[in-house]
């Protein structure tokens, strides 16, 4: 169904807004909030309905409902004055009260017959969960087993990298020894998740790991002894834990057959795959070295949500630890963002991406509702947890930051930028003046990545504040070492902070390290 709005035609099949037949960029929320204002235009809609309806209930500030609401209207010409279109109806909430034509989308030429986001990204592997093997002995035990193989099946369906392949498929080898290979070959399949419950008493233990089906080596494996207080809650956990932990094997697993393959054959699978071991560096010759890759990847397909992701998030990580400039990196980190959400909606990565650029062009309402939106789509996305707690510690909720990037650390405690959520749990320990707890959480971030921007910050001013002139002095050092240009004036200018009195907080504390 398409919509006609005046000079302006709203394609909810397409998710786009055009006026004139020229598109008009429209984040994600704004054009879900003016849909159901279209939709429902023969009432007053409430606040709690738009909450129920575009986020999802989460709890939401009126400052970041009507940011919502003037950015719908700027979309179409209209603003809070004249009203002309979307009209708020005072303690009752808005309606849509512009001429509206109902028009019947055409049908999609052959070629355009599947979305982006509904079809595979090119060489994405397939990977296939089996039953958890009951090695209990007990019959009436063996929906535990089975329950942990659908929830990690969910979890990964969640992650878009990788085809999961569906329970119906993969529970027909439930009690059968089958090859790995065969299995390989019978489902399609690059990767298998297979495991083993047993359960005695009050205590259960759970063994799972990741094969590698072309070479038949195991890639991960791991063991998890809990007791039953919960069985719901043991489930949740272990579950998170393992598909935290197959993510990012995967993705070593792939960048290793794509570094196999000669450069004239690499697809814009195999680029993305070398483009990630390059981002998760965290240095800039390899973000500069990752953003060339990915942007061969989108050459050969303008429409890979993944690569636009990817390159989103890489150009707005260089900005926040000094390696760009805002004002170079940020438009175009915007529109490879808004273009991934436009290809796959439901993208944690997408949304994540599209939050960083919110956050370092001082957005924090917007970015707190990207990295929340990404956490919806996938709980178990450390990323996105970790950028969500750096968001709400610039927001001023340190208290909230720090128990986010812990649970960042808790996801995927291998994870590669687990030196980056340490660090942010310093500076949120820094911004409640706990200088000492900082000062630690900075130093299991170095011991993690010693060339982290981030982690020596928060040292230099941890140690600022409690006097300790010699840890200063050396993380100052360091600092100047992996940021070259950190000056008081980059920090005052260019760092998001929604309170001004963090912000004097934090240039104190350099103050005191010897920052000029």
């Amino acid at each position: 169904m398409r919509f006609r709005l005046e000079n302006n035609v709203l394609d909810a099949d397409r998710r786009e807004l055009t006026c004139d037949g020229a598109a008009v960029p429209l984040q994600p929320q704004v054009f879900d909030l003016l849909l159901y204002l279209v939709t429902e235009r023969a009432r007053v809609v409430s606040k709690d309905d738009l909450i129920r309806h575009v986020w999802d209930d989460r709890v939401v500030s009126d400052s970041a409902l009507n940011s919502r609401i003037n950015a719908a209207r700027k979309a179409l010409g209209d603003d809070g004055a004249a009203q002309r279109l979307i009209k708020t109806v005072p303690r009752k909430g808005f309606r849509f009260i512009g001429d509206v034509v109902e028009e019947t989308a055409p049908s999609p030429a052959p070629a355009e017959a599947r979305s982006a986001s509904a079809r595979p990204a090119p060489g994405r592997p397939a990977i296939a969960v089996l039953a958890f093997e009951n090695m209990s002995g007990d019959p009436e035990q063996e929906y535990f087993g089975d329950g942990i193989s659908e929830d990690i099946l969910t979890a990964l369906s969640k992650q878009r990298w990788f085809l999961v392949i569906a329970r119906n498929s993969s529970f027909t080898y439930k009690g059968r020894a089958v090859h790995i290979r065969q299995i390989a070959a019978e489902l399609g399949v690059r990767y298998v998740v297979e495991g083993s419950v047993r359960k005695a008493d009050n205590r259960v233990r759970i063994t799972a790991q990741l094969n590698d089906t072309t070479t038949g080596s195991h890639l991960w494996a791991e063991r998890y002894d809990r007791e039953l207080v919960d069985v719901f809650a043991v489930q949740d956990e272990i579950t998170n834990a393992i598909v935290a932990a197959i993510e990012p094997q995967i993705h070593a697993a792939e960048n290793f057959r794509a570094h196999r393959k000669p450069p004239a054959s690499l697809d814009a699978w195999d680029l993305v795959m070398r483009a990630l071991s390059h981002y998760w560096r965290v240095t800039r010759q390899d973000h500069i070295a990752a953003q060339a890759l990915l942007e061969r990847a989108i050459a050969i397909d303008p429409a890979y949500g993944q690569a636009l992701s990817v390159l989103a998030a890489s150009h707005m990580f260089g900005v926040h630890l000094g390696w760009a400039e805002l004002a170079k990196a940020a438009p175009v980190a915007e529109a490879a963002a808004l273009a991934a959400v436009r290809c796959d909606h439901e993208d944690a990565w997408a949304h994540t991406a599209l939050g960083s650029v919110f956050f370092s062009t001082r957005r924090l309402a917007d970015a707190l509702s990207e990295f929340e939106q990404a956490l919806t789509l996938n709980p178990n996305f450390s990323l996105a947890q970790g950028y969500y707690a750096l968001a709400l510690s610039y927001a001023g909720r340190s208290g909230d930051s720090f128990e986010a990037a812990q649970k960042a650390i808790r996801l995927s405690p291998r994870d590669p930028s687990l030196a980056i959520y340490h660090g942010i749990a310093g500076y949120a320990r820094f911004t409640e003046r706990r200088y000492d707890e900082a000062v630690a959480l900075a130093r299991e971030a170095i011991r993690h990545r010693g060339d982290l921007t981030g982690a020596y910050r928060v040292l230099a001013v941890s140690a600022g504040m409690t006097g300790d002139v010699a840890l200063a002095e050396l993380a100052l050092r360091e600092l100047r070492r992996t940021q070259p240009n950190i000056s008081l004036d980059w920090i005052a200018t260019q760092l998001p902070w929604r309170n001004a009195a963090d912000r004097e907080h934090y240039l104190e504390g350099f103050r005191r390290a010897g920052l000029t």
